[in-house]
């Protein structure tokens, strides 16, 4: 069982409902393996009901719900409850005193029973409910719509409403007990995702941990993103193939359509799909506004899809014939410059709302563009400052760096000519695996990440 990391003001907020005055209705979810039933597990008590719904008949689930009752209340499962309505409603009846009930895959309950939000709302209307609710979910379509959507019944009851990020990478190097520069590359490959570093833990080495459950066709994350799509997605063909052209390097919408060998206008709903359930980021220009910004760059986002549709995807048909070895390869061949984007990724998080020499920066993005008629410019980071007066331009390099005056003074030129640095004070900084000397203007991994 991993060890329990972060999750630190979702645990306060739950612990806060669940122990306030009157009972309440907490919401939870987020994408699969990100530790929500963990989560729920380390506030619940000996008392209350913990009860993980599956895809089976209404009728199948109502009798588990109350096998799971009876557990604390003597004798509930020795009655027939003909619907959902008269389970809860008994529930409410027999209650002695004041407990939580967590009905963990909700979703899976509503798909099979639509009507089951409406009779929630009716209960917890009443203002009578003697329990606190909890319900949580993986298909974060569901979740969000039952709770967020004004139209359906239970939208405006939650008292919390918990959606789960994956977790910091600075968490990632204390769960793994490495240095910061591994954190970073096993970042690249698991992300934040809680259950992807307990599987991780059970290897002695990064490489170890890849071949056995990600590039064999008996490991158990080789089908990982499907699982992860079944809950959003109903055309999985089309987001697949999505995914995969945008992992093998097409980012512009129109080479994307290319590839797939349909319209663009068919794809920005998809598209759009996949950057709500954060599986793909749409990137523009420092400045541009996102309405009408026609230099649009679509990249995965997570750190383990895109791992997947780069390497394993590709070589499917190796990995079924058992030739990992040569998978291993090609990973080992092309790691750093795989790292190296998610570095990029780091480290403008990291500067993102930052303080640096007394200056507070908003959120940092990329920039790339034309500066004259002959040369282009690509700038790895720029964030400006709360107050407008000031412009951090940064370069990410995942490689040791020597000489950094060099660098800093040619990155300084460069930004000289960006259109929207004219009259702002320009810092730059660089960003690097290591640095083999002490420089106010170099960040390195050990800094960014611990």
């Amino acid at each position: 069982m991993m060890n329990f990391v972060d999750r630190v003001d979702e645990q306060k907020r739950l612990i806060d409902a669940v122990s306030g005055a009157k009972p309440s209705f907490v919401a939870i979810y987020g994408r699969r393996r990100l530790g929500k039933s963990t989560l729920i597990k380390k506030v619940l008590t000996d008392r209350d009901i913990y009860f993980l719904a599956d895809q089976t008949e209404t009728s199948q689930q109502i009798r588990l719900l109350a096998k799971e009752i009876a557990l604390k209340i003597e004798g509930f499962d020795k009655v027939v409850y003909p619907d959902w309505n008269t389970l809860f409603e008994m529930l409410n009846a027999r209650a002695t005193g004041r407990f939580t009930l967590c009905l963990d895959e909700f979703p899976y309950m509503v798909k099979k029973s639509p009507e089951l939000p409406s009779i929630l709302q009716k209960h917890l209307d009443s203002k009578n409910i003697k329990y606190d609710l909890i319900v949580c979910g993986s298909s974060q379509t569901m979740m969000h719509g039952l709770v967020l959507d004004a139209k359906e019944p239970l939208y405006g009851r939650a008292d919390q409403i918990l959606k789960l990020a994956p977790i910091n990478i600075s968490y990632l190097a204390e769960y793994l007990n490495c240095n910061a520069v591994q954190a970073v590359e096993e970042y690249a490959v698991w992300g934040g995702i809680p259950r992807y570093w307990e599987l991780r833990q059970k290897n002695k080495s990064l490489q170890e941990a890849i071949e056995y459950h990600v590039i064999n066709s008996h490991g158990v994350l080789y089908e990982e993103p499907y699982r992860l799509l079944f809950d959003d997605i109903r055309d999985i063909v089309q987001t697949s193939t999505l995914l995969s052209v945008i992992g093998g390097g097409a980012n512009r919408l129109s080479e994307i359509a290319a590839r797939i060998e349909k319209p663009a206008t068919q794809l920005s709903r998809p598209l759009d799909r996949l950057i709500e359930l954060g599986f793909v980021e749409r990137e523009i220009p420092f400045g541009e506004n996102p309405k009408n910004s026609k230099k649009s760059l679509y990249k995965i986002a997570d750190p383990f899809i895109d791992f997947y549709y780069r390497f394993v995807i590709p070589n499917r048909s190796l990995i079924e014939l058992g030739r990992t070895s040569v998978v291993l390869n090609e990973i080992n061949e092309k790691f750093n410059i795989y790292v190296s984007r998610h570095w990029e990724h780091i480290c403008r998080k990291a500067v993102s709302g930052a303080n640096f020499g007394g200056v507070t920066y908003n959120v940092a993005s990329r920039w790339w563009g034309n500066v004259s008629r002959e040369e282009i410019i690509e700038i790895d980071i720029v964030a400006q400052s709360i107050d407008n007066k000031t412009i951090i331009v940064g370069e990410c390099k995942w490689s040791s760096i020597s000489d950094s005056d060099a660098l800093l003074a040619h990155l300084t030129e460069k930004a000289k000519k960006l259109p929207f640095a004219k009259g702002k004070k320009i810092i730059p900084m660089l960003f690097a695996k290591d640095c083999k000397t002490v420089t106010e203007n170099v960040l390195t991994a050990n800094e960014i990440v611990c």
